[in-house]
């Protein structure tokens, strides 16, 4: 995912997952990657996502919601807890989650 998310007029909530992924990361994480990218999208509340990941397999995940309560939905979906596990178990070193309140947001649109 390569493209600034379309989210809303301020307030809303951000989700930033952080992750180092580990040496033996192949197996499956395109798929389940995309899979969640696309269950997320189907969750209401849902604003968007920014993703990105360096040659080294660090990477930075954001997603956008709309409430506490839609983010929390999210992390209750069964597919969503399953891809976790799987993440702890296979693909990534570390990671760390953070929980933001996006107060004000602006942007700069080139010609």
């Amino acid at each position: 995912m390569t493209q600034i998310a379309q989210t809303r007029e301020a307030p809303y909530y951000a989700v930033i997952f952080s992750s180092q992924r580990g040496p033996d990361d192949a197996q499956g994480y395109g798929n389940m990657a995309e899979h969640m990218l696309a269950l997320a999208a189907e969750q209401p509340g849902y604003l968007g996502v920014e993703s990105v990941r360096g040659a080294d397999g660090f990477g930075i995940t954001v997603s956008y919601w709309t409430s506490l309560e839609a983010m929390q939905h999210w992390k209750q979906v069964r597919a969503h807890q399953a891809a976790q596990e799987l993440g702890r178990e296979r693909w990534y070193e570390d990671y760390v989650v953070r929980i933001a309140r996006v107060e004000r947001a602006y942007e700069f649109k080139g010609a």
